[in-house]
């Protein structure tokens, strides 16, 4: 019986460590993830409204790194891909970073990047229809 209570704790002292490392929250509240390390380049920030990119495209250079600011309550789930004709088109671009089903915490941020080859690419929140943001990569 010792043995089966020592092991319970154990293990919920570890599930409670794994948690607390793994939320990504400061003491802001704010959540950053990076698809991408930025060893080089600049962070450019777009931001974001409860529905919308407050911008409809970003222009970035060859290794810049993007951050999206959240800027209202809502949360926002980033993909790489758009709405079009009011459904989603999911995608994979060659070149660009990973990036499917990032959260973007209410009132937080998401680091993406490094953009390191130039081209268009396109990011949408996959749960508000139309919100689409173009990534020109000078």
């Amino acid at each position: 019986m010792k043995k089966i209570l020592l092991f319970a704790c154990i293990l919920g002292i570890c599930s409670f460590a794994l948690a607390a490392c793994g939320t990504g929250a400061g003491a802001s509240g704010t959540t950053g993830t990076t698809t991408g390390s930025n060893t080089s380049g600049t962070v450019v920030t777009v931001k974001t409204g409860p529905t919308n990119f407050l911008q409809s495209s970003v222009t970035l250079n060859k290794g810049d790194t993007l951050q999206i600011v959240n800027t209202a309550s809502d949360i926002h789930i980033i993909s790489l891909g758009s709405w079009v004709n009011g459904g989603p088109v999911p995608a994979t671009e060659p070149g660009a970073p990973k990036v499917l089903n990032e959260q973007l915490p209410a009132n937080g941020t998401l680091t993406i990047g490094q953009f390191n080859t130039a081209g268009t690419y396109h990011l949408y929140c996959t749960i508000h229809i139309g919100m689409n943001l173009t990534v020109v990569v000078k």
